[in-house]
């Protein structure tokens, strides 16, 4: 408990409360945008617009062509002032123009492909528009983490989540569909505005280019990219197999709401991957600290994940029949998909991370595509003979294996000291 109490405690230091506050508010405060949002406006218009945002965040990843996540890892391993002033610098400028060459690639899709559903292509080419002030707004905050100040990460997104409210209401009561887009697109543009001073930073001097600057540099934003995007296609593709296969409505519904509460539980390690990462990428060379890390990190996950399934299994007719009493029949899917995530609080929240930290960027985009490929193909077998029982099994298993694979995979390199710094 010691070892926990302690952990605790440097979370905190780290100013991990207020990302961990910020994080609830966020999710509040995204639960009720959405909310305002289907209040204002027709369901068909609001289809449309959902489905060309839901386009652009799978694109998201590649804002600046995953230059930001290069800034993070890269940044928090050089200690030379001058080293990390030119790297924001170089990252500004080479980010905001690959995000301005993405946006024109996208809206020109949007233009001259013909899609089916009427307005998607005009959608998606304004909404293309976000991808500079969003990749901005990502810098400010990695930059606030590698300068350990914590607190500012989480005030904007305080801030930022609060001005989307804001103008959610304001432009969809007045424009609906068109306001909904508009606002969308200022609210990170605004809270850009309000942390500009955070990448206004003109050096008197020239700068040298660090060493670290080179093809490798470009490659792991790169991949960092692509594994984001198998992440959330992994995460999205039991929905679309279990409509796809089954052919019935209910049981889409019946399986976006049973593993919501399994899927919430997530945020927690990224709460604490977000206030760590910069301090354990400092000290990746350090063995005896990275050990100590991982062990205090997985015993309170460990403790959090008993709990967690304990809580809901005795609670589970009561949980599921507050979304709908029907629901209650899903029982044992429910309680798969709590032991499933047990796999990512337990092990792939963590060492997903400190594989990016060591380097190994591509292990991660690699595991999660291999995933993805059995996903589809157990789903393919699964589903049809036991239904949405089907896609929580496989859901599970996946999640225990991604996360068994990243542990190994990290311990691997790790103890060979196979890695890049």
């Amino acid at each position: 408990m010691n070892l926990i109490k302690t952990y605790i405690q440097n979370f905190l230091n780290r100013s991990g409360g207020y990302i961990f506050t910020a994080t609830i508010t966020a999710r509040i405060f995204s639960f009720l945008t959405s909310w305002i949002a289907l209040q204002l406006i027709p369901n068909k218009e609001l289809g449309l617009v959902l489905f060309s945002w839901n386009i652009i965040t799978f694109l998201i990843p590649f804002i600046g062509f995953g230059l930001h996540q290069s800034y993070i890892r890269y940044g928090a391993l050089t200690n030379n002032n001058k080293d990390k002033e030119f790297l924001l610098n170089y990252v500004l400028k080479k980010g905001v123009i690959a995000s301005g060459v993405l946006s024109i690639i996208i809206a020109s899709i949007g233009f001259l492909f013909p899609f089916k559903l009427f307005k998607t292509g005009h959608y998606l080419s304004i909404f293309s528009l976000i991808f500079i002030p969003l990749f901005l707004f990502e810098v400010i905050k990695i930059k606030a983490r590698l300068e350990h100040r914590n607190k500012v990460v989480a005030y904007s997104e305080i801030i930022y989540n609060s001005l989307l409210i804001v103008t959610v209401s304001l432009f969809c009561y007045f424009f609906q569909e068109n306001g909904y887009i508009t606002a969308l697109i200022t609210t990170p543009i605004i809270t850009v505005f309000v942390f500009r001073k955070e990448i206004n930073i003109q050096s008197k001097t020239k700068l040298e280019k660090p060493s670290f600057i080179n093809k490798e540099f470009w490659k792991y934003g790169f991949f960092g990219g692509l594994a984001n995007v198998a992440t959330m296609l992994l995460f999205a593709i039991d929905i679309l197999l279990v409509g796809y296969l089954l052919e019935e409505p209910e049981s889409i519904t019946a399986y976006r709401y049973i593993s919501l509460i399994p899927f919430s539980i997530l945020f927690l390690p990224r709460v604490f991957i977000t206030t760590d990462f910069v301090s354990f990428t400092e000290k990746i060379t350090q063995k005896k600290y990275i050990y100590n890390y991982i062990k205090s990190y997985m015993l309170l996950f460990s403790v959090i994940s008993i709990v967690f399934v304990i809580f809901f299994d005795l609670f589970d007719e009561i949980t599921l029949t507050f979304f709908d009493a029907s629901f209650t029949q899903y029982r044992e899917s429910f309680f798969i998909l709590n032991i499933g995530v047990c796999g990512i609080l337990i092990f792939r929240g963590l060492f997903g991370n400190l594989l990016s930290s060591i380097g190994k960027i591509k292990a991660n985009y690699y595991i999660t595509l291999t995933a993805l490929c059995i996903n589809i193909i157990s789903n393919y077998y699964l589903i049809p003979k036991l239904g949405i029982k089907g896609a929580a099994i496989t859901s599970a298993l996946l999640m225990w294996f991604t996360g068994i694979t990243s542990f190994l995979t990290f311990v691997y390199y790790y103890k060979r000291n196979n890695f890049t710094v």
